[in-house]
């Protein structure tokens, strides 16, 4: 929240040698903000020169020239990116299993500094300096297939950020300056849309509201989804770094009471946003309970083999299942009313394989009540192909309704364009049969309840999940296989989304993992029970059910669209008054 004396204030961060203490130094709107970006702008003389020249020469004088602005633009960032760096390691290091949520603010206030008054060519690098290594720490659990599958996803979702840069940088310019903060929020979530949704439906993982599942902002959910949560997250951090700006204004001892006034109002403002969640009321009252009981089964061994033999998973399962059935018959424990296993829970396609029917058959009637069992099932009708189903399985009548993965994880559960890549990488073999998507919402009813089935990964789409309990899920099953990445932070990240989900929706999320870690999360977000990863273990609880939609659930994807465009709009403007001040300068 910047004003009149906000020329100053900008300047500073720039780091220009021959900025003044105390000196207002006017800054024309499109202009370079260093001299520095001087290496970057057009020779105007190159065009008399080009006419000139034969083609095959200015080709090959403009290569050496090209090489040579870059490998000085290179120099001059080296100091800037590494500031970046630090802060990209420091924004992993703000979600699971670290949760250092604050470190998103100042991730989100750094990059707003760094790219303040530059051009758009050295903000763009300076937002992939910092969402490279932010990803590398996000993603290293994709070590387990390798490290160049790491850095080679994280390489692609930090490409994401060269636009946020860049866009940051013209932005930076526009007059109001108590607005930028805004204009800089909303390009958080046009980054975050994008990636969500291009390329092959997007990849959700390292949003600003994953990061901020426990904190001040995560009841904002219940209004505007994660959408709102890494707005308000986002919008905190541009406002700190308003205020750094004004403060910095001020550098030299020189009285400036309206850069002072500038610097509070933005810390006021940031202020409220953080507190605004605690008004956000969570709805929690339950219209109604079940009994659940969670199998997790375990898994033979960590990693890519974790299947181990054929039978192993299901009957692990299986016996667990048993298991909990003499114990109720013992009174041990209260009968459930119903059931859950995990994603894989059978390893093997029990209408294709008679003992693997049996086994699961065996299990459900031990315990009589219905049971939600995670099964591969080759599809009936595409030869190749393979579904990743929830399946509800009656004591009496069977197997019955079903869900089928709506999202499968692409280079995980199919290989697009496989025939081309296949040839590259030798290791997309492991993955020999595409799974085939679903075409409806996971909503099943399991005994007493009718719950919302999400497989895995599907958490982290807001779309899947608000489709489903629209439809009338009174509760969330994430049925999940977290066994290939377990102990290496992936099943904390996703359990993490769970929380979100909680609260957004108002609903409890059960997580049901083969491996861990499953757990019963309570509508307020709360963690109430959950496993250790690599143990057999069985979670029983009571859970309210409930049928009251939040604002979140009504008003669907309208405020990721609203600030997406807004951000996208701001940038436009930039752009538009940008080249207006170019022009006016020509015509001087």
């Amino acid at each position: 929240m910047q004003s009149g004396t906000e020329t100053n204030a900008e300047a500073g961060p720039r780091g220009a040698a021959e900025d003044r203490p105390g000196e207002q130094q006017p800054e024309p709107a499109a202009a370079p903000a260093t001299a520095d970006a001087e290496a970057l702008a057009p020779d105007a003389e190159a065009p008399a020169r080009d006419a000139a020249a034969p083609a095959e020469a200015r080709s090959e004088s403009a290569r050496p020239g090209r090489m040579r602005r870059l490998a000085r633009l290179a120099r001059r960032e080296a100091r800037r990116s590494a500031i970046a760096a630090v802060f990209g390691l420091a924004l992993g290091l703000a979600f699971p299993p670290y949760g250092l949520w604050p470190l998103s603010l100042a991730s989100v206030a750094a990059l707003s500094l760094l790219t303040h008054g530059r051009t758009a060519r050295q903000g763009a690098w300076t937002g992939f300096a910092m969402a490279l290594p932010f990803f590398i720490v996000l993603l290293k659990w994709l070590h387990v297939v390798g490290w160049d599958a790491t850095v080679g996803l994280a390489t692609l979702q930090a490409l994401y950020f060269l636009p946020l840069g860049a866009a940051l940088a013209l932005t930076s310019r526009l007059p109001v300056a108590w607005l930028r903060p805004l204009w800089a929020a909303c390009l958080w979530i046009a980054e975050e849309w994008a990636r969500g949704r291009v390329p092959f439906g997007g990849f959700t993982w390292g949003r600003l509201a994953f990061a901020n599942t426990g904190s001040p902002f995560t009841p904002l959910a219940a209004i505007g989804g994660a959408p709102l949560v890494s707005f308000a997250v986002a919008l905190t951090g541009t406002l700190l770094a308003a205020a750094a700006l004004a403060l910095y204004g001020m550098r030299g001892g020189t009285p400036r009471p309206r850069a002072a006034l500038a610097a509070g109002g933005s810390v006021a403002v940031a202020a409220a946003v953080t507190v605004a969640g605690f008004a956000v009321p969570i709805p929690t009252a339950a219209d109604d309970a079940v009994d659940i009981a969670i199998v997790q089964g375990n898994v033979q061994k960590p990693g890519m083999d974790f299947l181990g033999r054929p039978m192993k998973i299901l009957n692990n399962h299986v016996n667990a299942t048993i298991e909990l059935a003499k114990d109720v018959k013992a009174g041990r424990i209260k009968k459930p009313d119903l059931v859950i296993w995990p994603e894989n829970a059978s390893d093997l396609d029990p209408f294709q394989y008679r003992e693997a029917y049996a086994r699961i058959d065996e299990a459900v009637k031990a315990i009589d009540v219905p049971v939600l069992v995670g099964a591969l099932v080759d599809h009936p009708t595409k030869q190749g192909y393979v579904l990743n189903q929830g399946i509800v399985w009656d004591p009496k009548t069977g197997p019955g309704a079903s869900y089928t993965k709506q999202h499968p994880v692409p280079f995980g559960e199919y290989v697009p364009f496989r025939e081309q890549l296949s040839k590259v990488i030798t290791r997309f073999k492991r993955v020999p049969r595409d799974f085939y998507p679903g075409d409806h919402t996971g909503v099943l009813k399991v005994g007493p309840a009718r719950l919302g089935d999400v497989i895995c990964f599907e958490v982290a789409y807001d779309g899947i999940v608000r489709d489903t309990v629209n439809a009338g899920a009174r509760m969330i099953v994430v049925q999940t296989n977290n066994a290939t990445y377990g102990r290496t932070g992936q099943p904390e990240q996703q359990l993490a989304m769970g929380r979100l989900r909680a609260i957004e929706h108002g609903r409890t999320v059960v997580t049901a993992a083969t491996s861990g870690i499953s757990a019963v999360v309570a509508p307020d977000g709360t963690i109430e029970q959950r496993t250790k990863e690599f143990t057999q273990d069985v979670l029983t609880a009571r859970v309210p059910l409930r049928d009251g939609k939040t604002v979140a659930d009504r008003v669907g994807a309208t405020p990721e669209w609203v600030l997406a465009m807004v951000g996208v709009l701001s940038c436009a403007a930039a752009i538009m008054i940008g080249r207006r001040g170019r022009t006016d300068e020509k015509g001087q």
